[in-house]
């Protein structure tokens, strides 16, 4: 039986009402269709700032300076396009939970957030490029600009199977090395990297993306239902390790996983890079109309 389609066409339809958000200045030849939060000498009016030394006398208001004597400049917000990365985990652990679960394997679900993020960038006729990855980077979607190459988009992720081990560092140091044009990168991954996750993310960083991560785990990743004694291997190493799991383990493990996903936020904070961790449990269009927004990724 084939898979269900990404997203459904309800869904999609919600999905064009919305643009992509980004920190950064973009640079780029080509103006697209959404207004970024770029200011300076655009169509529309944003705010205002006290005048500086150079600033062009035609942008002063002079209006506010009749009734306050002091000079301010309008800004003003511009058209842009933003060169959008997806770059998608694929390694052995984001096939997990099986199909048998009820909820989608953390690929899946990567790949129908990936989707998502996607046609709002291709709707708005931003850049979009997708990429998967494990020990290097895999399979590569576009560039591509338009909402014709949506269909095209879903092909390519619909598409991807779990590999095999992963290493964020060598992928980063690959892929931003191989790509010329900066702009948002979006990372889906469970982030279970044997290796760590923060040299990777500080290579994106030091290469000027604007780096917002989603953090994709299980429920089960969590909170293990484990109970006994267990012979637990990894499934990208195939390191083996016997464990009694019992409340002490599991408390143990909790206070692990704790400062685990703590460090990670508050790496994340310090890098300035954005950050949202969720379950394959919450809905998609949770996800992406509350929480993506809430976190600054679209609006």
């Amino acid at each position: 039986m084939s898979e269900p389609l990404l997203l459904d066409p309800q869904f999609l339809s919600r999905l064009e009402t919305l643009s992509l958000r980004t920190r950064r200045i973009v640079r780029s030849g080509m103006r697209g269709e959404r207004r970024s939060a770029t200011l300076g000498r655009g169509v529309e009016f944003a705010d205002y700032r006290g005048y500086q030394p150079g600033d062009d006398y035609r942008y002063i208001d002079w209006n506010i300076y009749s009734r306050l004597d002091r000079l301010f400049v309008k800004l003003f917000s511009e058209e842009e396009e933003i060169n959008v990365h997806l770059l998608l985990d694929r390694s052995r652990s984001m096939a997990f939970p099986p199909a048998s679960s009820g909820t989608p394997s953390k690929l899946r679900y990567a790949a129908q957030v990936a989707a998502a993020i996607g046609t709002i960038g291709l709707v708005n006729m931003d850049r979009v490029s997708a990429a998967a990855f494990d020990r290097q980077v895999g399979d590569v979607f576009g560039p591509a600009r338009g909402r014709s190459q949506t269909f095209q988009l879903f092909r390519f992720l619909g598409a991807l199977g779990p590999g095999g081990g992963s290493d964020l560092a060598a992928v980063m140091r690959e892929y931003v090395h191989q790509t010329r044009r900066r702009g948002l990168l979006v990372l889906l991954s469970d982030l279970l990297i044997p290796e760590g996750v923060e040299e990777g993310l500080k290579l994106a960083r030091a290469r000027h993306f604007d780096l917002f991560v989603v953090h994709i785990l299980s429920d089960e990743d969590l909170a293990p239902p484990l109970a006994g004694e267990l012979r637990l291997i990894d499934c990208e190493t195939g390191h083996a390790v016997e464990v009694t799991a019992d409340g002490a383990a599991l408390r143990a493990f909790a206070r692990a996983r704790d400062r685990y996903l703590s460090g990670l936020e508050q790496f994340c904070l310090r890098h300035g890079i954005d950050y949202l961790r969720a379950t394959t449990t919450i809905p998609l269009a949770d996800l992406v109309l509350r929480y993506l927004r809430v976190g600054g990724l679209i609006t």
